[in-house]
């Protein structure tokens, strides 16, 4: 798992981008490590986040941009009815199936990414009221919005991870790589 992205490792532009989106996913992947799924689903801050939520919630939006991106349909699609259940496990879902979801979903990002001809390619906002109309953005665009995207929720992991067990970033690192 990713916890710093050293400089020799970059490559290039491409590079450089996926493996700090990588870094991010990771932070968010150790906070749930071994942790049972009632315990990441649970909320021991004034916020309705739980560790299985953000996991859920981080893979669905990457799988909606990408999907965008590629001009095809997300494979969940959320509308007011059901929002919020990007935020939680239901139907049998385990953060473990959200784990093997995501790296599935990361892995299509990868191969998107780097199959490309240019990160200047773009493509079509959605149609949605805080977007300008008939807006378009870049693949770089894109790249940097997953990473800030991941890295807020990497963020909220931290602070709902050490609200459960007192375990900090800094212990889940040394825990993933005992």
């Amino acid at each position: 798992m990713v916890t710093q992205v050293p400089a020799e490792e970059y490559g290039d532009e491409r590079g450089a981008l996926l493996n700090f989106l990588a870094e991010q996913r990771g932070g968010i992947r150790r906070a749930v490590l071994a942790l049972t799924d009632e315990q990441a689903s649970s909320r021991p801050s004034a916020s309705e986040l739980s560790l299985a939520g953000l996991v859920k919630h981080v893979a669905e939006v990457e799988q909606y941009w990408i999907s965008l991106a590629k001009g095809e349909p997300p494979a969940v699609l959320r509308d007011r009815s059901n929002w919020h259940e990007c935020f939680m496990l239901v139907d049998g879902e385990t953060v473990a199936s959200q784990l093997d979801y995501w790296e599935k979903v990361a892995a299509e990002t990868e191969a998107f990414i780097r199959s490309a001809p240019s990160l200047d390619d773009t493509f079509a906002l959605p149609d949605m009221p805080w977007f300008p109309p008939e807006g378009r953005v870049s693949l770089r665009w894109l790249v940097l919005h997953l990473i800030r995207e991941s890295a807020r929720h990497a963020g909220h992991a931290d602070i709902i991870r050490e609200s459960l067990d007192g375990k900090t970033a800094f212990d889940l690192v040394a825990l993933a790589e005992s």
